[in-house]
């Protein structure tokens, strides 16, 4: 098996156990790496693992989605998804390495912020968009959710955003297509990715009980870092030389 496939599996694995735990983290743990190892990954086949995770999910925390209040997130997320597929169109790998650390570490630097902010339907719906702009560029998507909905119950947090999921990554794949970076190639080189990302749902929610949030929480914040700053040095490097 090839070394490059083997790494994408593990960091798959990673970012699934990451986002099982805590409602999101699969794109921003593994797209800034992913990059490259292969640029075809992003966003297509990440956006596919995430939405294959969000149905599993999903269903697990069915009972507790709150489909009332992810309307108005959704709304957002289309307009954005649009926005995402034009600047999707325009961006070469290497603004797309800058593009992938500048969100990572903006998410990173975001979520240590001490605010709190409430889910309003107006704030749901920009969050909705810069979901759907970012997570269709670029394959992450859920900080800005994540932002309205970390003071909730853990429970709540991973049912809502494995829901939003669902609904978003269907949408960024629906317009990812016309634009070729949604092919029957990018389907192929995606299905390795599905059964790492599956064992990291399993390993998630075996270890759930044995890990408090906020341990689980640190570690993908370490690893959002490292991953971000690395592909914001190799975008910024890659554009320095042109």
């Amino acid at each position: 098996m090839d070394i490059n496939l083997l790494i994408a599996m593990l960091l798959i694995f990673c970012g699934s156990f990451i986002q099982s735990a805590t409602g999101f983290g699969l794109a921003v743990v593994a797209a800034p790496i992913l990059i490259h190892l292969s640029p075809e990954f992003i966003p297509g086949p990440i956006i596919i693992v995430g939405l294959f995770l969000g149905i599993i999910n999903s269903l697990r925390y069915r009972a507790n989605i709150s489909f009332a209040g992810l309307k108005h997130g959704i709304m957002g997320r289309i307009p954005g998804t649009i926005a995402g597929a034009v600047l999707l169109f325009y961006i070469n790998v290497a603004e797309l390495s800058l593009l992938l650390g500048i969100i990572v570490l903006m998410a990173v630097v975001i979520s240590l912020l001490p605010i709190k902010l409430e889910p309003t339907p107006r704030r749901l719906m920009i969050a909705g968009f810069l979901s759907g702009l970012f997570g269709t560029s670029s394959s992450i998507g859920g900080p800005p959710m994540a932002l309205l909905l970390q003071h909730q119950q853990a429970h709540l947090i991973r049912a809502n955003m494995a829901a939003f999921f669902v609904a978003g990554g269907i949408m960024s794949l629906f317009v990812q297509i016309p634009i070729g970076f949604m092919t029957l190639h990018h389907l192929y080189i995606s299905l390795p990715l599905l059964p790492a990302g599956y064992l990291g749902y399993r390993a998630a929610h075996h270890f759930i009980d044995r890990f408090s949030q906020q341990i689980v929480r640190r570690m993908s914040l370490v690893l959002c870092t490292i991953s971000g700053s690395g592909a914001l040095f190799s975008g910024v490097i890659s554009i320095w030389g042109t």
